[in-house]
């Protein structure tokens, strides 16, 4: 996500932070190349030729060109006009405790709009709603069909009938709904290839007959500026409260995030990540600021850790690393809450710092995956005692996981070293705390 623009960025900051000082020319020479890799980036051309003009006028102030640091101001000028120009402060959806909450889905076929209507049914219920899916795109084949196998997978009920007209499946869903007690309610409407009356009309009439507290426009972040301009045409007639990127995973320039606000007034709401249920981020203008200009984004990697983990567990957990009892099998839930998290690449990005270290490594995902398999071609006693694992264990542990024995070897040897490091850790802490503990690890 952003993977181009951000390698641009850290380009011209590097470029920037070489000069001692300062000067017009040098500031105008930044901008321009600020305005060409938002152009590449697919930023539409109006928000570009606003924002560097914002950025040049800052930068050129007398604060910025006397600072000690006048290239971390540079950045952090372009940061703070970044995270404006995305919406500043996030907007969160409007959620009533005491009625039925409905949302509709609107965009192009395509754009993913099924399938983030059940994304964000999935969100809400880890939030304690109760969603009920509504599938009124009874145009595309199949559509009613994908989003109860959806609904299915991820058991959350969908409200669906055969035969019936869209308009009239939304007040029976709403009845429904009501009386099953549910807490929100989203409605998956009909797309076209492109947009034309018809779809307009009925979109209209549903939008009338359900009195939605919110209408998400859902766009394909990889049609780039097609997007945006889809996105101001749907405003035009319906004037949609937010909206949904869908597939910024799949798209290094992500320019339609950073238009979209601008060109509709409505901001961001949330962005599709990855083909999974849970592939879906709140969008935060400022976080996702920083993680473009390779600051990271340590806030939403705490989010997603606290979202993953679960508390008792890692009671648990503690106790044994505490007691030197930690196994195999506790690495085996440890590293299958750290998968659940998404991409260790994505992860490091994350972090403050890491991400432009890492950027040119190749990030072997798979090799979780590995490890994971080694472990579960092991016996519930051999997780217990790695230390009776012998040869011939070894070689049938190997042929078991698809690896070699130096693989499994490696595992073994590496598992040995962090109980090794475990302990060290809670002797020390034991004698002088955990601070001490702490700094000890830093140099272990």
């Amino acid at each position: 996500m952003f993977e181009d623009l951000s390698q641009r960025f850290e380009a011209i900051f590097h470029k920037l932070r070489g000069r001692g000082k300062l000067t017009e020319d040098n500031v105008a020479e930044a901008v321009r190349d600020v305005k060409r890799a938002l152009l590449e980036a697919d930023v539409n051309f109006r928000v570009v030729k606003k924002f560097t003009a914002t950025v040049q006028e800052k930068a050129l102030g007398s604060e910025v060109l006397q600072s000690v640091t006048p290239g971390q101001q540079f950045v952090k000028i372009v940061h703070d006009e970044l995270a404006q120009l995305m919406g500043g402060n996030a907007r969160p959806l409007k959620l009533h405790t005491n009625r039925t909450n409905v949302f509709v889905l609107a965009g192009l076929q395509g754009s993913g709009k099924t399938t983030a209507c059940s994304k964000l049914a999935l969100h809400f219920r880890k939030q304690g709603h109760q969603p009920l899916l509504v599938a009124a795109d009874v145009h595309r084949a199949a559509a009613i069909d994908q989003l109860e196998t959806l609904g299915k997978s991820l058991n959350i009920p969908v409200y669906s009938e055969r035969g019936t007209g869209a308009v009239e499946i939304v007040k029976n869903a709403l009845v429904h709904a009501r009386t099953e007690g549910s807490s929100l309610v989203i409605i998956d409407t009909a797309g076209r290839l492109h947009i034309d009356t018809d779809m307009m009309n009925e979109l209209k009439e549903i939008c009338s007959v359900a009195k939605p507290d919110e209408i998400l426009f859902v766009a394909d972040a990889m049609t780039g500026q097609d997007a945006v301009n889809v996105a101001n045409q749907f405003y035009q007639e319906i004037h949609f409260t937010g909206s949904i990127l869908t597939k910024m995973d799949g798209d290094a320039r992500g320019g339609a995030a950073l238009s979209i606000l601008d060109v509709t007034g409505v901001p961001l709401q949330f962005v599709g990540v990855g083909e999974k249920p849970d592939a879906l981020e709140v969008f935060h203008p400022e976080r996702m600021s920083s993680r473009i200009l390779g600051m990271g984004d340590i806030v939403s990697l705490v989010e997603r850790a606290q979202e993953t983990f679960d508390v008792e567990k890692s009671r648990k957990l503690e106790k044994k690393i505490r007691k030197n009892i930690f196994t195999l099998q506790d690495f085996l839930e440890q590293l299958r809450q750290i998968k659940k998290m998404g991409p260790i690449g994505d992860l490091l990005a994350m972090i403050p710092g890491v991400g432009q270290a890492v950027k040119d490594q190749e990030i072997d995902n798979s090799a979780l995956n590995k490890i994971e398999a080694i472990i579960c071609s092991m016996t519930n006693g051999e997780r217990e005692r790695p230390q009776i694992i012998d040869g011939n264990r070894k070689r049938r542990i190997a042929s078991g996981s698809g690896t070699t024995v130096q693989e499994v070897n490696k595992l073994l040897k590496q598992f040995d070293s962090m109980k090794l490091m475990m302990k060290r850790m809670n002797k020390i802490a034991g004698k002088r705390g955990h601070a001490a503990a702490l700094r000890s690890l830093s140099s272990f």
